[in-house]
């Protein structure tokens, strides 16, 4: 709906940055933003959905918030999503420095399990599935006036399902209501056209010069070439804090170590006598994540170990150098054979892109690129959508918790193949089939708790130092059942339930685990429970000290198609296939040999890995899976 009151025209003053110096109220003045600053109002205010395409670094996160604010929604709220809770954080605490007032005030942020806002608070910074779960209570999102979708490109499940919810409240909201989607690499026309009578306006970049190099022939090991970098980084180039992209957790640990206890006292170009290490992926607690706008201890040059979190949305101060591996680790889901693929893959060359804009935010700058300009040229052009690609069960219990009945019908950007959209029961079908095998064995809470820990990051922290990390394994080894990882995590969330809600934050930061993702899988729980009672089926569990023994069953009938056998050399072969399969060190059996396993997902890094498993016994299959197993097994 078109708006019948376009913005004044009006000079802002120093005054509305009363904590900022001259200096640092003209380098806003000076970002790309400000120029277009009355034609973005324009197009806001005059069109119910208005995509705005602005390059890496031209201040549209942190800006136009504020500028609509400053116009004439003063005494209305405006909401700013991003998918990742970093950036929510971090470019929340940005704009309330640059107004002059306490986070949480004017300015706040909310993301899970954290929030810094109050009823007050008139410009908001929250994730993609906050405002999905806002939506819940408020399927209309009435207390909003203005809804900013920001990074759209970057296509996850929950920013897909909100752009569709979006959609249908534009159908239904009268009120002089705003949707704009804002991203460097947005695909306009494709938005342009999901949305009836949307406009596109475009803002300038201003991204200093970086210098892309490219690697002469093909890396053996990203991670040896990415380390080496590093080092010639510090050695060679002057002044400037580096920035590498790895693929995940334990890289990122297992470098900053590396860097950390070798002290690496190599004097730098720069003068700086060592590195200082810092790691940012998404497990990370928030204040450990805010480490990374640190300024870097007196005489030491930071380098940021880092996932894709950091590739858009993020400012990083002092960032001069980008060492971008190619790679990321990313979800894939195969429905037919139902198997989870966590697995190591190229980039696509607009991710390429947003790595190396990171470099020349604030300044000229350098990007390494550890593969050749002819691997460069092979990639895709972007990133396929999350929706088309992972499995979508979190994605259907979201859009019925939403009061949708028919997700078949729901309006997505892309809309995935029915036959991964799920019907009574909106899980994984290999889930499923082992809440409804549990049921009939008397254990399905128990399964529901299993089922809702897989759904979760891993709940265990590592922590930085060599203490903590010590910390970490004591902790775990409290919880160690000998039957697996599944029992094991049944056992962690007992002992979290079991704790007063009032003493859940101490229990956990005692036994080095995620309070968040405790409370997601809390929350998942009371979900699935929720929906086994609809279905009338017992919601039943075994004692503590009972023989976990119908839980391994119940396991063994929705994973059959991962079982895996052991071989004489140790390893394990997946019974169905032949493929040849180890223990991920990161389970409580690795180490431990059984004789049959089924596991939830495989992992593909140096070597193909299953994680999270659980013991069976091999009679089990012919019993339980007889059409499948009576052949594969007498192979």
């Amino acid at each position: 709906m078109a708006s019948q009151h376009p913005p004044k025209r009006r000079k802002l003053s120093n005054e509305a940055f009363p904590k900022l110096r001259d200096a640092e109220v003209q380098k806003l003045r000076e970002l790309p933003v400000w120029e277009a600053r009355q034609a973005v109002l324009e197009g806001i205010c005059s069109n119910q959905v208005y995509v705005i395409v602005g390059e890496t670094g031209s201040g549209k996160t942190t800006q136009i918030p504020k500028f609509l604010h400053q116009s004439r929604f003063k005494k209305d709220k405006i909401i700013c999503t991003q998918p990742r809770r970093v950036a929510a954080i971090a470019n929340a605490t940005r704009v309330a420095k640059e107004m002059g007032c306490k986070l949480g005030g004017l300015v706040g942020y909310a993301v899970r399990f954290d929030d810094a806002s109050t009823p007050e608070t008139k410009i908001r910074y929250v994730t993609d599935g906050l405002l999905l779960r806002e939506a819940v209570a408020d399927p209309l999102l009435q207390q909003y006036k203005v809804i900013i979708v920001d990074e759209a490109h970057e296509r996850t499940l929950d920013t897909d399902a909100l752009l569709g919810l979006l959609k249908r409240m534009q159908r239904v909201r009268k009120d002089d209501f705003h949707i704009v989607l804002m991203s460097a690499t947005l695909d306009a026309g494709k938005y342009a056209s999901f949305f009836p009578g949307a406009k596109v306006g475009l803002v300038q970049g201003r991204q200093h010069t970086v210098q892309v190099m490219y690697t002469k022939q093909a890396q053996e090991s990203y991670l040896d070439a990415a380390l080496t970098t590093v080092l010639q980084i510090h050695a060679r180039e002057p002044v400037g804090d580096i920035l590498a992209f790895l693929t995940g957790q334990e890289e990122i640990d297992a470098l900053c170590n590396l860097v950390r206890s070798r002290g690496l006292h190599t004097k730098g170009a720069d003068g700086q006598e060592k590195l200082h290490p810092v790691a940012i992926y998404a497990a990370l607690p928030a204040e450990q994540q805010a480490q990374v706008f640190e300024t870097a201890p007196l005489g030491t040059r930071k380098v940021i170990f880092a996932t894709n979190i950091a590739e858009t949305a993020l400012t990083i101060p002092g960032l001069r150098y980008v060492v971008d591996t190619g790679v990321v680790k990313q979800r894939s889901y195969q429905s037919r054979a139902g198997v989870d693929l966590l697995a190591v893959v190229p980039i696509s060359k607009a991710q390429a892109r947003q790595r190396s804009g990171r470099a020349g935010r604030e300044a000229p700058g350098k990007t390494f690129r550890l593969y050749t300009e002819a691997e460069f040229e092979k990639l895709e052009a972007t990133t396929t959508p999350e929706i088309l690609r992972v499995n979508l069960a979190s994605a259907v219990l979201q859009l019925k918790a939403l009061g949708i009945p028919d997700v078949r019908a729901f309006d997505f950007v892309d809309p995935p193949p029915l036959p991964a959209l799920m019907a009574r029961l909106p899980v994984d079908p290999r889930y499923a089939k082992i809440l409804l095998a549990a049921a009939g064995s008397g254990c399905a809470e128990d399964a529901a708790a299993i089922v809702a820990m897989a759904s979760v990051e891993q709940v265990f922290i590592s922590g930085r130092t060599e203490q903590q990390r010590q910390a970490s394994m004591q902790a775990r080894q409290r919880f160690r059942r000998p039957q697996g990882d599944h029992i094991t995590a049944l056992a962690v969330l007992r002992a979290f339930l079991a704790t007063g809600k009032g003493k859940r934050g101490e229990w956990c930061a005692q036994n080095c685990i995620s309070g968040r993702a405790m409370q997601r899988c809390h929350r998942i729980f009371d979900q699935l429970c929720g929906l086994l009672q609809a279905m009338k089926l017992p919601l039943e569990r075994l004692g503590d000290n009972q023989d976990p023994e119908p839980l391994q069953r119940a396991l063994t009938c929705g994973l059959f198609l991962h079982a895996a056998r052991r071989q004489p050399d140790g390893t394990y072969k997946v019974i169905g296939t032949g493929q040849e399969v180890s223990i991920h060190p990161s389970s409580v059996l690795s180490g431990s040999k059984p004789d049959c396993i089924v596991f939830n997902e495989l992992v593909f890094t140096r070597r193909n890995y299953a994680r999270t498993m659980c013991s069976i016994q091999i009679p089990w299959l012919t019993e339980l899976v007889p059409s499948y197993f009576t052949k594969h097994i007498a192979r």
